[in-house]
């Protein structure tokens, strides 16, 4: 069943960069950007990394945090954090709970080989817990942009 606008975000508790954890009940009355990207340091994954990075200060000014998930180790996600500079929390979903109930793990198809991986997507989660904008199959270019402009308007 695929997440929609006024559903209730899944709660998740996971190890996050620097041997944190991160739960989302931690978040609430705060806006969240929770973006799904498929591995640290791929092309695609690092544009949009540096993208958050680059708008980091807008989103604050929206009360949004910004956490960014995927199913790469935390010593993974350490070293991409560093060597892009990045200033929000990776969550590592080793155990894929967090993109299973997100509804991020899809079979995907490549040279004409199916597997399975997680589908670049992006959740907006407001104040009380609730989605309240869903981008799938996320387009790097202008993806950032588009989600800061819907963050100011809650």
């Amino acid at each position: 069943m695929a997440l929609e606008i006024g559903d209730r975000a899944p709660a998740f508790t996971a190890p996050t960069d620097g041997g944190g954890s991160l739960s989302l009940a931690s978040l609430k009355g705060k806006r969240v950007i929770l973006y799904f990207y498929p591995k640290d340091d791929t092309s695609g994954c690092t544009k949009e990394a540096c993208g958050f990075r680059e708008m980091f200060p807008k989103f604050g000014k929206t009360d949004a945090v910004v956490v960014g998930v995927s199913r790469d180790s935390v010593a993974s996600h350490d070293k991409f954090k560093k060597k892009y500079k990045l200033p929000f929390a990776l969550v590592s979903d080793a155990d894929g709970k967090i993109t299973e109930a997100y509804g991020v793990w899809v079979e995907k198809s490549m040279y004409g080989r199916k597997y399975m991986g997680i589908e670049r997507a992006t959740f907006l989660i407001d104040k009380a817990g609730k989605i309240a904008g869903v981008w799938r199959k996320v387009k790097v270019p202008g993806h950032v942009e588009e989600v800061l402009e819907a963050a100011k308007g809650l």
